[in-house]
């Protein structure tokens, strides 16, 4: 396989009188520009990793605690306590201008002073990480606040009172703590209890006992040494056993998607809709590389880990035998367009200038005007990662003829809110800040002396012609396997779910529980993610939905002959349990991810535990994620309510299971993205989701809480 090149920066012919060469002055213009954009990128990388290393401190305050120490010299005034003179007496003797007794007492000032300055940035990011460390706010009830917590608070915001950059908390945050042994084994027993009868549930406590005496202490050893040395004793592990060596195909089993607005449309023009979303990603991309974006904080002062935000572009999935691995290039001045089973190569910049909005949009205009047909084995390339070896992209942007779009994300490289923190930004900045004319074009005028985008060629072997359609073949199988269900709860949001005096979250995931139950009959093992970035390099952990208190409500609503009262105590019991339990989870207490790296360390030493085998063979037929929103404040949602994304979702886990993506999106709305197989006799995406619409009504009927029924 080749590509065409689109320009050389010169030509050259043989003569009989030597070499003729015809220089090209405006492509050396461009290569040169290019070369100068290439080293202010560099600077800044360089400024960026100073200003982030000293954090936070300042070179500001490093000449204020000079100038301190000058001062107060010369006010005869030894704040140093005899410092200074001893590095007086040690620096060198010998000939040179800073041999003067005055620049030599200077130079000693100014070294103390250095010392000073790093001492106290280190002490400073030290007590941060240590303050960091405590998480009773996260368990304290809303609006009783501890004074203990008042006054960590205050501690927290006075040591990054400094406007931090993306990456200047990363080594001030804590790393994940590994859980004792027994914690994690009485969690866990605690989870399946529901789920187990009498004699299976003693069978299995039997084998985490005979787990807990003998097997686990050799493997907690080898854990808590890795945590030590390690920024995070997981998150490699699971990004290459999870992820990397998952040798199925990603699509459908791994990506997940990401929806466009849903109650306005900007634009009907499918070109000028990809203009102002690719340039606005592109600015998105170089706010990236300068850190000028701010770190994401819980309740404004907590700062989560950024670290996976650095692979966001120019990042691809490099196929190998047994796992692929992750390729991050520093820098891309292109996008790949595929349009009717041809491919392009779209130039981003001009010399070093981003190509505005307009030029965009000619240029896509350009790719759907091109009447040229594919090439042999061209229409379905890019299915070739889409079967069971890799899906090669970071992200794929998805363009609709009607101007609509949606994402599709390989999942190694970072979790969704990551992707939904850049697909917050875009639209944003698409609706509130690039804008379109009345006709539904970018605003201004595109340059037509652009050259236009470069069509690919290729030379594809008929034996990988047959590969690709065998890949695409899988692929087809997959997707035509899937039932999507896809819909927006109007009757409440947020805003009802409060008056109850439960967590949102809480209420949809009891309501799951419920709804499963009347959709199969039965309980089943519950998969909800929840994040760990509170810890660095900190990616996901597993919050077990399906606990004792949940399926004591649900029996009761089921049973029918309880009282309402009766109800909302169980309720109210199972909402508490669910609340500590993703707490536990977000604060480096869960269960899952422990239990995997232990099992992963058993098999480097070659020790076999049927307790953790039957652990990490257990499917999850119900796999739920709330999406996060309102990540950044790109506009006021109460005064533009329309401006709402439906956020996305994923394949179903177990092929006779389901997956659940829902995002509480404000006071009176929901949205939900329910999975299921088609080849599954026991589920119906549709008939699961009117389950779910049920359930939240019956629940909220137990607080006699008036409901705006559409």
């Amino acid at each position: 396989m080749a590509e065409a090149h689109q320009a050389v920066a010169f030509q050259f012919t043989v003569t009989p009188d030597g070499v003729d060469f015809r220089l090209s002055r405006e492509a050396l213009k461009h290569v040169y520009l290019s070369g100068i954009n290439s080293w202010k990128k560099r600077l800044i990388r360089i400024k960026n990793g100073i200003l982030r290393g000293v954090y936070p401190g300042s070179p500001t305050s490093w000449l204020v605690v000079i100038m301190a120490t000058v001062g107060s010299s010369f006010c005869n005034v030894d704040i140093s306590l005899g410092l200074v003179s001893c590095i007086q007496r040690c620096l060198p003797q010998g000939c040179g201008p800073y041999q003067t007794p005055q620049t030599r007492a200077l130079l000693s000032m100014a070294i103390f002073s250095t010392g000073v300055w790093v001492t106290g940035i280190f002490f400073f990011r030290q007590t941060l990480k240590l303050l960091l460390c405590y998480h009773g706010w996260m368990f304290e009830m809303h609006g009783k606040t501890s004074n203990l917590t008042r006054i960590w608070a205050m501690c927290i915001r006075l040591l990054s009172s400094r406007h931090p950059m993306l990456y200047s908390f990363q080594t001030s945050l804590p790393k994940l703590p590994v859980p004792r042994v027994s914690a994690t084994i009485q969690r866990y027993l605690e989870s399946v209890r529901p789920l187990l009868d009498d004699e299976e549930y003693y069978r299995m406590e039997l084998l985490a006992k005979e787990f807990q005496d003998k097997t686990a202490p050799r493997l907690q050893k080898y854990l808590v040494l890795k945590s030590w040395w390690a920024s995070n004793y997981v998150s490699d592990w699971w990004e290459e056993y999870i992820y990397l060596r998952g040798r199925s195909p990603l699509m459908v089993n791994s990506n997940y998607y990401v929806m466009d607005l849903v109650l306005i449309k900007n634009t009907d023009v499918q070109a000028a809709r990809l203009g102002n979303i690719i340039h606005a990603m592109i600015m998105y991309r170089r706010k990236l590389d300068r850190e000028e974006i701010k770190p994401v904080m819980a309740l404004g002062i907590v700062p989560m880990c950024s670290y996976q935000m650095e692979r966001m572009f120019n990042t691809t999935r490099i196929p190998g035998k047994d796992t692929d691995v992750l390729q991050h290039l520093s820098d891309s001045r292109h996008v790949a367009v595929y349009h009717k089973g041809r491919f392009f190569k779209l130039w981003l910049y001009e010399g070093a200038r981003l190509l505005k909005p307009q030029d965009l949009e000619m240029q896509f205009q350009r790719i759907l005007d091109d009447p040229s047909p594919p090439q042999p084995g061209e229409e379905k390339l890019a299915a070739l990662t889409a079967g069971g070896r890799w899906f090669d992209k970071s992200f794929t942007l998805i363009s609709f003829k009607n101007g609509q779009l949606g994402l599709n994300a390989e999942h190694a490289w970072a979790d969704a809110p990551i992707i939904g923190h850049l697909w917050e930004f875009v639209l944003g900045t698409d609706s509130f800040h690039l804008g379109y004319t009345e006709t539904g074009h970018c605003l201004g005028k595109p340059n037509p002396a652009l050259a236009p985008p470069t069509r690919l060629q290729w030379d594809i072997p008929k034996q990988c012609q047959a590969v690709i359609e065998s890949s695409y073949q899988v692929a087809k199988a997959l997707a035509d396997d899937v039932e999507l269900y896809c819909f927006q709860f109007l009757p409440f949001g947020k805003g009802l779910i409060k008056k109850c005096r439960t967590s949102p979250d809480a209420f949809v995931q009891i309501a799951l529980q419920l709804a499963h139950f009347r959709d199969r009959g039965k309980f089943c093992l519950t998969y909800e993610a929840s994040m760990t970035r509170m810890f660095r390099e900190g990616r996901t952990e597993t919050v077990r939905s399906c606990t004792s208190e949940s399926t004591a409500f649900v029996q009761a609503m089921m049973e029918g002959s309880h009282t309402k009262a009766d109800l909302r105590d169980l309720f109210q019991k199972a909402a508490k349990k669910h609340q500590n339990m993703y707490r536990l989870a977000m604060t480096g207490a869960g269960i899952d991810r422990h239990l995997f790296c232990l099992y992963l360390v058993s098999k480097y030493l070659g020790v076999s535990s049927p307790f953790l085998a039957e652990v990490l063979s257990e499917p999850w037929r119900l796999s739920t994620s709330q999406i996060p929103q309102s990540q950044i404040r790109m506009f006021d949602p109460e005064q533009h309510p329309n401006h709402l994304g439906a956020g996305g979702g994923f394949g179903p886990v177990a092929d006779d299971g389901y997956g659940v993506s829902y995002m509480i999106a404000g006071e009176n709305t929901i949205f939900f993205h329910i999975s299921s197989k088609f080849s599954s006799s026991e589920t119906n995406a549709q008939r699961f989701g009117n389950h779910i619409r049920k359930a939240l009504l019956d629940i909220a009927d137990l607080f006699q809480v008036p409901k705006a029924y559409s």
